[in-house]
């Protein structure tokens, strides 16, 4: 099991990567000013730039959204990863070996490379498909294309290829390039015989699986040919790189919109999501062979921001029998989501890519609007089975829903879904209904294992809102000291200092927001004399003087300049973070490196030379209320402060 990993390799890993490198493959930068570019933002919908990078800081910051931080939580943000799993990234980009803390294992050098090879080899293997699409013996496969609604363009879109029938044609291509057989037996596009390896895949429509992060990682296959004795779908099997149960087909594509959008629809085929996207469907989802599961809902729940304030997860099915069952195994992993649920069924069985074939791109939408909570569809579907006209059939369904709605562990749900029930079934007494779910939920209870409401670990009722658990239903924990633990948390929230973010337009403020941008953009500029009077420096604005003392502080522990924005930040409260990144990425009204010097030097002396005015005026006014016959001694030392200062304000204008 990895470890932490060890701050000087996280340190190490954002000094070498060039933040502008990573962010000019998600957004167009372009110059603003010296050593700062600017794009569209990748975090919110904008029509002027407002997001800006300044390399040698290495931070980005978006004056629109207030998005900001560095070169890992930009990653983080982007792919939807973990802080860790950003920094492996990033670590593996540059082939730089990881350490951790406490005796933790990570991936070694060597491993990083294999892992990059793996990639390299899908990659080119997508093209190399890709290409083969387009030549006369992948006719078949584009006619399966354009019957059901794909042009070339969609084809392309997607990464839709297609794999010759011969047995080594990829194998050919792929040794070609450099890669050994030892190699190509990794990636599971091989199979293995007695005279060696050959393709896995021939004669197949070929989609390219990725992960969340834009790499390939595997691919699906459908059989085009009647002498192909394969199964109609074929994918990738288990590999390093290809875990089915945590990869999502369309992800890659529709992760920006899942986030914003906070919906996940969840389809069962790859020409359904592509259908769905060409409709305008951009948030759809498949998973490949086999069904939606615990990882599978660690992904979505990272996307959705999955913790109680809104956000829905749509699953589609077909509607015949295979397609209820699926709908019905969705009901079992999803109260691990806090996300509300849905099924949306097509009367007629039609899946997503027939629908648009037939009735075109609205139809889809209209599925989707069509959906119907998925407590609400279990439900009913169980009470499908029986003839509800009578007796009998209705105390068969009452028997038969009973524990389906007694599984549903939100309190207020549960009884609400009991009263609907009572509705369904048409019995007058809704109390009969909740006795028989009230004896399913104890039944539950005395079965070894059992996971009703009752459980350890199950959510807690608190009106309508579901309690939020870590993701991928690791659910409860010790209680002992919730109230405590509450009461301290609120005391300790109740007694830091609250900030509010200053109006950049405030006169009074101005002056020290000015300064700031540039100590935090120029450190250098301060030298050891100019770093005593910047720290003595009065700040008013509560805020920036926060930022100040952060300052001082990182400055007194003289840390490396690839750090300097990192150490400032850390010195704030976490609310203010932003503010920092905001400082320190705003454009000085400078187009040279002299006039910048100029312009920052200038202002320096701006804030020092205030400072010194206001300690002239406070000396002046001690002056004028003392007696000097009482105390000639301090009368003598306000007099003597006083030249001081007015020899350091002449100093600061060069006047002598």
């Amino acid at each position: 099991m990895a470890g932490l990993i060890k701050r000087e390799d996280i340190d190490e890993v954002r000094t070498r990567t060039d933040l502008k490198e990573i962010v000019d493959a998600y957004v167009t930068l372009k110059s603003a000013g010296i050593g700062s570019y600017k794009g569209l933002c990748p975090f919110h919908d904008e029509r002027s730039p407002s997001f800006h990078v300044r390399p040698q800081m290495g931070y980005f910051h978006c004056f629109g959204c207030q998005e900001s931080g560095d070169v890992i939580s930009f990653i983080q943000k982007m792919d939807h990863i973990s802080f860790s799993e950003a920094v492996e990234k990033l670590a593996g980009r540059l082939g730089y070996e990881l350490h951790y803390e406490d005796g933790g294992t990570g991936p070694r050098r060597e491993e990083i490379g294999r892992r990059q090879r793996l990639l390299d080899a899908h990659k080119i293997a997508g093209e190399f498909y890709r290409a083969q699409l387009l030549t006369p013996p992948a006719a078949t496969g584009r006619q399966f294309l354009n019957e059901r609604g794909f042009d070339r363009e969609a084809a392309e879109r997607f990464g839709v290829g297609f794999a010759p029938q011969g047995w080594d044609a990829l194998l050919k291509h792929l040794t070609g390039k450099g890669f050994s057989t030892e190699e190509l037996k990794l990636t599971g596009m091989f199979s293995e015989g007695q005279r060696g390896i050959y393709d896995r895949f021939r004669g197949r429509l070929m989609w390219p699986i990725r992960d969340i992060a834009g790499d390939t990682v595997g691919f699906g296959a459908r059989k085009l040919f009647e002498d192909d004795q394969g199964p109609k779908y074929l994918n990738t099997p288990e590999t390093t790189l290809y875990k089915k149960s945590q990869v999502l087909y369309g992800i890659d594509l529709a992760k920006r919109n899942i986030a914003s959008k906070r919906q996940l629809v969840v389809v069962e085929g790859y020409t359904d999501v592509m259908a769905c996207h060409l409709a305008g469907v951009d948030t759809a989802v498949a998973t490949c062979g086999t069904a939606f599961g615990a990882d599978h809902i660690k992904v979505a729940r990272r996307l959705l921001s999955d913790d109680g304030t809104g956000g829905e997860v749509v699953f589609t099915f077909d509607g015949d029998a295979a397609g209820q069952k699926a709908a019905l195994k969705a009901f079992d992993e999803d109260q691990r989501f806090v996300a509300q649920t849905f099924v949306a069924v097509e009367p007629s069985g039609a899946d997503p890519c027939e629908l648009r074939q037939r009735k075109g791109d609205e139809a889809v939408h209209g599925l989707i609007r069509s959906r119907r909570p998925l407590f609400e569809f279990a439900i009913r579907s169980t009470l499908a089975r029986f003839d509800l006209s009578t007796v009998e059939g209705r105390v068969s369904g009452l028997r038969a829903a009973a524990p389906v709605v007694a599984d549903i562990r939100d309190g207020s749900t549960r009884m609400g879904y009991s009263q609907e029930l009572a509705g369904w079934l048409g019995m007058a007494d809704p109390n009969e209904v909740l006795r028989a779910v009230k004896g399913a939920e104890r039944r539950a209870h005395t079965q070894p294992g059992a996971k009703g409401p009752g459980h350890a670990g199950a959510r807690s009722d608190v009106g309508h809102q579901r309690v939020n658990f870590a993701a991928g239903g690791q659910r409860g924990g010790q209680q002992q000291g919730t109230q405590q633990g509450a009461n301290l948390a609120a005391e300790t929230e109740s007694a830091r200092p609250v900030f509010v973010r200053p109006d950049p337009r405030d006169p009074q403020g101005r002056m020290e927001r000015e300064a700031l941008e540039v100590v935090l953009q120029h450190p250098g500029l301060l030298t050891a004399g100019n770093w005593q009077h910047f720290a003595a420096t009065e700040f008013v604005v509560p805020a920036y003087k926060a930022i100040q003392m952060a300052i001082t502080l990182a400055g007194e522990s003289l840390v490396a300049s690839s750090q300097w924005l990192e150490a400032v930040r850390a010195g704030v409260p976490e609310e203010m973070e932003s503010l920092v990144a905001e400082l320190a990425l705003s454009p000085l009204p400078a187009t040279r490196e002299d006039t910048l010097t100029r312009y920052c030097r200038d202002i320096l002396r701006r804030l020092f030379e205030l400072q010194i005015t206001r300690l002239k005026e406070e000396r002046l006014g001690a002056l004028q209320r003392m007696d000097p016959a009482v105390d000639p001694e301090s009368y003598q030392l306000l007099q003597r402060e006083l030249m001081e200062l007015e020899t350091a304000r002449r100093q600061l204008r060069g006047d002598g």
